[in-house]
C-alpha cells in the first residue's frame, strides 16, 4: 500500500494531485493544509474514491510542530511518497513595489516552509534507504518575474536546492525531482489579473506531474513550450528577456 503525504491539499495542484493518487488501488494519503473545511472535504472526496486518508492541519512555517508530526506520521506508516506542494503567491496587489511584510511571508512559507517538510523527510527516507520527494517549484525560477520577486526567489532556490539533492541522494535510494509548471488555473492563480498563456487545469497539471515522477525525471517541466521559453530566458540579453517578460506582467488581489 503506497503512502503518499501530499502538502497544499485542500486546493489547486494539491487537491488534483490526491484525487488522482486517491484512485489507485490501496493508497494511504497524508494531507496537509490551514483551512479545515477545505482540507476535510478533500479528505471524504478521496476517501469516497477508495483511499484511507489522514490529514495535518498546520502552517508550514511551525518547524518544531512540522517535523514532530512528520516523525510521527512516518513511524506508524513510512512514507513512500511526499510531495512539497503548499505555497502562496507573491507580489504587490496594485503592481506596484512588494511590501517586506509580503515578501518575507511569501519567502518564509515557499521556501522556508518547502524545508521545513523536506529535511525531516530526507532524514526519514535515507535513513530506510528508499523513498521519493517532489517538490513544486515553478516556472518562474528561470524567469523571474517583476512583479512576483520574492515569489520568483523562494521557487529558484527550491529548485537549486531539489537539484542538488536529487545529485545527493541518488545513492541513500531516495528519488528527487523539482516540478517546475506553468500557469494552472487553481484559486491561487485565479487572483492573478494578466496574462497567462497555456494555462492549464489543475487536473491536467497533476496528470503531468505524476508522470514525470513515475519515471523519475529530475526536472517535470510544463507546458514544453512555456518551459523551453523560460529555461532559455537567462541565456539571451537583458534587453531580450525584458521585452518577453513584459507581456507577464500582473496585478493580483491581496491575501486574506
Amino acid at each position: 500500500m503506497p503512502v503518499i503525504l501530499i502538502t497544499g491539499a485542500s486546493s489547486g495542484i494539491g487537491t488534483a494531485l490526491a484525487r488522482r493518487c486517491a484512485r489507485q488501488p490501496g493508497t494511504h494519503l497524508v494531507l496537509t493544509g490551514r483551512d479545515r473545511l477545505r482540507l476535510d472535504a478533500v479528505a471524504d472526496e478521496c476517501r469516497a474514491l477508495g483511499a484511507s486518508v489522514r490529514t495535518g492541519l498546520f502552517d508550514v512555517r511551525e518547524r518544531e510542530t512540522v517535523g514532530a508530526w512528520l516523525r510521527e506520521i512516518d513511524g506508524q506508516t513510512p512514507l513512500d511518497l511526499v510531495v512539497v506542494n503548499a505555497a502562496v503567491n507573491g507580489g504587490h496587489p496594485a503592481g506596484g513595489l512588494e511590501t517586506e511584510a509580503t515578501a518575507f511571508e511569501t519567502a518564509d512559507i515557499n521556501y522556508g516552509g518547502a524545508l521545513n517538510v523536506l529535511l525531516p523527510t530526507v532524514t526519514l527516507m535515507s535513513g530506510r534507504g528508499r523513498g521519493q520527494i517532489a517538490l513544486v517549484s515553478s516556472l518562474a525560477a528561470y524567469a523571474p518575474l517583476p512583479d512576483a520577486p520574492a515569489y520568483s526567489g523562494a521557487k529558484a532556490a527550491l529548485l537549486a536546492h531539489g537539484l542538488a539533492l536529487r545529485a545527493k541522494l541518488k545513492p541513500h535510494g531516495v528519488r528527487v525531482s523539482v516540478v517546475t509548471p506553468g500557469y494552472v488555473k487553481t484559486p491561487m492563480g485565479g487572483v492573478i489579473k494578466g496574462w497567462r498563456p497555456l494555462e492549464m487545469s489543475a487536473d491536467e497539471a497533476a496528470e503531468r506531474i505524476l508522470r514525470g515522477l513515475e519515471r523519475d525525471r529530475d526536472v517535470v517541466a510544463f507546458p514544453w513550450l512555456l518551459a523551453a521559453l523560460a529555461r532559455g530566458a537567462l541565456l539571451v540579453p537583458e534587453r531580450v528577456r525584458s521585452l518577453g517578460l513584459r507581456g507577464l506582467r500582473f496585478r493580483n488581489r491581496p491575501r486574506r
